[in-house]
């Protein structure tokens, strides 16, 4: 968690100035530094037994990355090896279609962590879905948290799994106003998924607080049968949420375009009052 954003600064200054630092006891600086942490992603332990028992080079593990597949070749290595398919376009882009099956983290976001916290298993077989370009950039960034089973990509991108004729799927993704709309018309089921800090700042009244982080955890909950709006800060957390989902077989669901905010923008009631049963346990 960052103090300050600045890298260098006198230390009066930074005494003035520096939340961190206008604490009055250890205690209460301890409480400013950490509320809002999540616990440590799982990988983590892994991380540390790689660290103890070695680990393969890294060229070896870029040169096996680096393999292209043709969509063919890809969609047979995808069945075979139990692989999962990243995709780490924007989620504008993987909203409007995707290969079946896919799990969207974007690169353009904290990418690394969220694959630690989300994917979890270092040793999982990965198959990249990626802008063209950008496919050295993807395994180095994995391999930097210990993902190092990345059995290559997809060449040609998703343009190139589109134009073969194979299946693809999308997202339902609304836009904030046409949100505001439907709610109008009927009782709607909100799910933030958040931090808990962000969600207790302000969110939607009556909105549901199931932190993306614990996903795993609160997915067997949903009622398969009841529909829902998902979203977030912005759409890069409500769209990894939403691949999920629908891997897992959950299609009964909105996700919004812009996230929280955008729909702070429309007249959409707004709360900062907790009401702790909308709060994951």
């Amino acid at each position: 968690k960052n103090m300050q954003k600045e890298t260098v600064d006198s230390l009066g200054n930074q005494k003035k100035t520096n939340y961190a630092l206008n604490q009055k006891d250890k205690e209460s600086f301890i409480k400013a530094v950490t509320d809002g942490l999540l616990p440590p992603p799982a990988y983590f332990g892994m991380n540390v037994a790689m660290n103890k028992k070695g680990y393969d080079s890294f060229d070896e593990v870029l040169s096996k990355g680096l393999q292209a597949f043709s969509p063919d070749e890809f969609e047979e290595m995808a069945e075979h090896s139990g692989a999962l398919i990243l995709d780490v376009r924007n989620n504008e882009d993987f909203a409007k279609g995707f290969v079946p099956q896919s799990i969207n983290i974007g690169l353009n976001g904290d990418f690394a962590p969220w694959v630690g916290s989300l994917v979890v298993d270092v040793k999982q077989p990965i198959l990249l879905i990626t802008n063209e370009n950008e496919e050295e950039e993807t395994v180095t960034r994995l391999s930097r948290v210990g993902f190092d089973n990345v059995l290559g990509f997809l060449k040609g991108s998703f343009n190139a799994w589109k134009d073969s004729g194979k299946e693809i799927d999308s997202i339902n993704r609304i836009s904030a106003q046409q949100f505001e709309q439907e709610i109008k018309e009927k009782e709607a089921k909100i799910i933030d998924v958040r931090k808990e800090s962000e969600y207790n700042a302000e969110h939607i009244d009556e909105a549901f607080n199931k932190p993306l982080a614990y996903i795993n955890e609160w997915i067997s909950l949903i009622d398969p049968t009841e529909h829902f709006y998902l979203h977030c800060a912005g759409g890069y957390r409500s769209m990894m949420a939403a691949s999920i989902l629908q891997a897992r077989g959950y299609r009964n669901f909105s996700e919004i375009e812009g996230g929280f905010s955008a729909i702070s923008q429309t007249g959409i009631p707004v709360s900062d009052f907790v009401c702790q049963s909308k709060i994951l346990k």
